[in-house]
């Protein structure tokens, strides 16, 4: 897994590479732990290059929503991948998270 994180005015773009799982996870969670201690909490997931994600990282990712909602900021997860969509929907998260087809719409909510 590969993640890279960008500035767009005050949103941090974090673009996830390849598999997100068991053996990788708090990569991810180390680098939302430094965008914390740094007061950022408007963050975008682009997902487009991503592979899988297994429930270590949906962990991950829920972490992050709470942590980013108890600060009064905005998480949005956009480009997912048809295969990542439906493991999206079977665990039912599709309703708890905001997901946007692709990162101008994401953008645009800010």
């Amino acid at each position: 897994m590969n993640v890279k994180i960008t500035e767009n005015n005050e949103i941090r773009v974090v673009a996830i590479e390849g598999r997100l799982d068991t053996t990788n996870y708090n990569e991810l969670e180390s680098e939302m732990d430094k965008l914390f201690k740094n007061e950022k909490f408007n963050i975008i997931f682009d997902l487009a290059a991503l592979q899988y994600v297994s429930s270590s990282g949906l962990r991950v990712m829920l972490m992050t929503l709470k942590r980013v909602t108890a600060a009064g900021g905005k998480f949005i997860l956009c480009n997912m991948q048809d295969g990542i969509k439906e493991i999206f929907e079977i665990s039912g998260f599709t309703t708890i998270f905001s997901i946007d087809n692709n990162l101008d719409e994401a953008l645009n909510r800010f």
